[in-house]
């Protein structure tokens, strides 16, 4: 295909989007829409390639791959064997073994299913993540191996008039999937590709279906395009469901500029686009380590100027030395393609980080103590996350046996606080049952919208349990949860589980509080009409960093010093601040029933200064939100003098 410097051009429009964004959200906060305009060029070249091949009866998909590989692993490579070395020097060992299981999982191109399993794209812990950019050469990767198979069985038995009205149809069709998926499951709308895959087959509708335009009319519909693109950049944000239908306008400005072909536009042609188009791929690669480094090691907003142009630098070095290098294309047998030396590295690298990510050592330059590092866990309990928990009531699990009863419930929290709630039974002969699973509040009639609600059905879950409780009589109910997750996110926020009241209501965190509020309602009334017991558990406070990051931080000489953990814990003042609204909330509305008791576990975690992330001799934390199990012990008092 000749050469285009309009879709070079525009390949600088995207990443000049993605880089600010990345940088700071409030320059450009719909910029994350640039991966949407790469994903269309890329539908548009690859359908270019695969079609004209098809066409001169030329086409090998063992070729096609290969040249994919060629164009995209070094580069990654490169990258990849950069962060394992800076990692074995400035990282903390955890922080190590998860690049390493990140690096694995980028180079195989399974990032966006690892990702998307994590955590959603704008959690705070997406700052820790230093290749979490590669889900989108996932999504690529798996499109290049899905789509060519797909037409080259169409070639079998259909004419090239008849494919191109099926990847036409299979655009509108894919669009469809994609407004349906990101309302009802936005994280695996945003990551995986049944829901992007719409988006490079509109770039193959550019190219299957040229628009034949008249020369008056082509500037003109450029910048209509170019305007699309960038109100898409500027008056979207994150708090849009994305893509949905929100992604047209990207989409669409890109498609129409992909069909004006201006060559000779000084709005694409421009010298500097020209050039950072040229080094997108590899400044999109280096440019969100960099994004990282600044956020990890707390460095001052100065750095984001220097960030900015030190990754434009890394692009270009990358490009020059690595993307220029011509890897062998032509191999004359099934044999000789062995020879490919893409393959190798992913196959090198990938095995080393597999051993990173495995077999991590107490530290290379940290050694920190054993009664430190065995503290880091949390309670090991059947009934969490268990697969269909919600579908009958015998898969709940009883921990103790007792005369009276409590019922434990709640999302990941309330599986946290469990030792503390064991501990307690066990000493004043309770009877202790519990069911959970993660980012499922307590609250009857909300529907938390994640993708896997046929494995982890919530509202079913919580009607189950008001029942089974209600049926068997018992004594006391223990609700626990972040319940911030569902109302606010966290500090920066960031992370947020959204959550309805009807199935198709659109995610939003003016939606989720509504429904937060509602779900209390019900909740409650169901509750004490029962006449059971109700304690509502308080959010227990919220680190800013990862316990880990703060321990491994505050080693002098192998041990850890006091001060230098507190320096880092949350104070009092900002952990009150954050959850003030929220547990107001939740105050309120139980100050209508004399069966429910609102608990606060601050005083036991926190003093009149700062909420201690542990001392010396373990953590409190599993990670900034969970309390491990020894923590659990800070709170065996307050939960023997909560349920009375």
């Amino acid at each position: 295909m000749q050469f285009r410097k309009d879709i070079n051009g525009l390949r600088a429009i995207a990443v000049i989007a993605v880089v600010l964004f990345h940088f700071s959200a409030v320059w450009m906060p719909g910029g994350f829409a640039g991966v949407d305009v790469f994903f269309v060029i890329s539908g548009f070249l690859m359908t270019g390639i695969i079609f004209k091949a098809i066409e001169q009866e030329q086409f090998s998909i063992a070729k096609f791959y290969i040249a994919r590989a060629n164009r995209i692993i070094p580069a990654l490579a490169a990258l990849c064997v950069i962060l394992l070395v800076f990692g074995w020097l400035y990282l903390i060992p955890s922080d190590y073994n998860t690049l390493g299981k990140h690096i694995a999982g980028s180079l195989t191109f399974v990032s966006n299913m690892v990702y998307f399993k994590e955590a959603g794209y704008f959690d705070a812990a997406s700052n820790q993540k230093w290749l979490l950019h590669t889900w989108s050469l996932s999504v690529e990767w798996q499109f290049y191996i899905v789509y060519p198979l797909i037409l080259m069985a169409m070639s079998k038995f259909m004419t090239l008039n008849s494919m191109k009205m099926t990847v036409l149809i299979g655009t509108v069709l894919g669009f469809i999937l994609c407004v349906v998926v990101s309302y009802q499951w936005p994280n695996a709308a945003y990551y995986l590709l049944p829901a992007r895959a719409w988006e490079m087959l509109i770039g193959g509708v550019a190219y299957l279906y040229p628009m034949a335009i008249k020369e008056d009319y082509k500037k003109r519909l450029e910048w209509l395009g170019f305007a699309l693109i960038v109100g898409a950049y500027f008056f979207i944000s994150k708090n849009n469901p994305w893509p949905g239908y929100l992604a047209l306008l990207p989409i669409a400005g890109t498609f129409l500029i992909i069909q004006v072909q201006r060559n000779d536009s000084l709005l694409t042609g421009n010298v500097v686009f020209q050039k950072l188009g040229t080094w997108s791929y590899s400044i999109y690669l280096w440019h969100w380590p960099v994004v990282v480094a600044i956020y990890y090691f707390s460095l001052s907003e100065s750095f984001i100027y220097l960030g900015l142009g030190l990754c434009v630098l890394l692009g270009f070095i990358s490009y020059q030395y690595i993307e220029k290098y011509r890897f062998n294309n032509h191999f004359s047998g099934l044999l000789s393609y062995l020879k490919c030396q893409p393959l190798y590295m992913v196959l090198v690298i990938g095995v080393i980080s597999l051993a990173v990510y495995h077999f991590t050592l107490n530290g290379y330059r940290y050694q920190i103590p054993k009664s430190v590092l065995s503290s880091f866990k949390r309670g090991d309990y059947e009934c969490f996350n268990k697969d269909n928990l919600h579908a009958k009531v015998d898969n709940f699990c009883t921990i103790t046996e007792g005369q009276k009863k409590v019922f434990a419930f709640g999302d990941s929290h309330s599986y946290s606080s469990l030792p503390a709630l064991e501990l307690f039974a066990k000493g004043n002969n309770f009877a202790l049952t519990y069911a959970s699973y993660s980012a499922c509040p307590p609250l009857i009639g909300v529907f938390p919208k994640h993708a896997n609600t046929i494995d982890k059905n919530c509202q079913l879950l919580n009607d189950q349990v008001i029942n089974f409780v209600i049926d068997n009589r018992y004594d006391f109910v223990f609700l626990a949860a972040r319940w911030t997750y569902y109302t606010q996110g966290d500090y920066t926020d960031g992370a947020m589980q959204y959550i309805v009241t009807k199935k198709d209501e659109p995610a939003s965190q003016l939606n989720s509080i509504a429904a937060f509020k509602k779900g209390l309602a019900e909740t409650f009334k169901r509750y004490s009409d029962s006449k059971i017991k109700v304690i509502v558990m308080l959010q227990v406070p919220q680190q800013e960093i990862d316990s880990k990051k703060i321990y491994y931080n505050a080693l002098v000489s192998n041990q850890v010093q006091q001060v230098l953990l507190n320096k880092k814990a949350i104070s009092l003042q900002k952990h009150m601040a954050f959850q003030q609204a929220t547990n107001k909330m939740i105050r309120d509305e139980a100050k209508r029933y004399d069966n429910i008791t609102v608990v606060d576990p601050t005083s036991s975690l926190c003093d009149s200064n700062i909420c201690a992330v542990g001392d010396e001799a373990g953590s409190y934390y599993f990670d900034d939100d969970h309390l491990s199990v020894y923590g659990n012990h800070q709170l065996k008092d307050f939960i023997t003098s909560s349920i009375q």
